[in-house]
């Protein structure tokens, strides 16, 4: 089941799949308040939250129109290959779209995720570069105009 959910339900997935275990107030980004953000997750049989993401209203300042950000995605580790992510992505793009009526969502992506982004649908809009301590990334975006 996907749901709305508040920013401290994310942290704990956001800690152990992104951040490396750090702790939760650590884990918060500055955009995480704002009213033009939301948060979902997906639960699983037992009620278990599998994973996570959120969405805030941020332009790319490459791409014209109005844009949203996707940041702090993560899906537990015995939960992944199950198609919780894609479920979950899914359901945010369906509602920027028809809710927030956005002109593309954006994310900066992990290596590792490039292969499950492109699947997606998603673009790149960037070389690759070192991202802080977290290693390779790239800029990708996904058009809904």
């Amino acid at each position: 089941m996907i749901r709305f959910i508040q920013v401290d339900d994310a942290l704990p997935l956001r800690s152990a799949v992104l951040q490396k275990g750090k702790a939760l107030e650590l884990c918060v980004n500055p955009e995480d308040l704002r009213p033009d953000s939301f948060h979902l997750g997906l639960y699983d049989d037992e009620n278990q939250l599998q994973c996570v993401l959120t969405v805030h209203k941020t332009n790319n300042p490459k791409l014209p129109h109005e844009g949203y950000r996707l940041r702090g995605m993560a899906t537990a580790p015995e939960a992944r290959r199950k198609g919780y992510a894609k479920e979950l992505l899914g359901a945010a793009i369906d509602h920027i779209k028809s809710q927030l009526h956005g002109d593309y969502l954006w994310c900066i992506a992990r290596e590792i995720a490039y292969p499950f982004y492109l699947d997606m649908g998603f673009e790149y809009i960037s070389d690759e570069f070192e991202y802080k301590d977290a290693g390779k990334h790239k800029e990708m975006y996904i058009p809904f105009y």
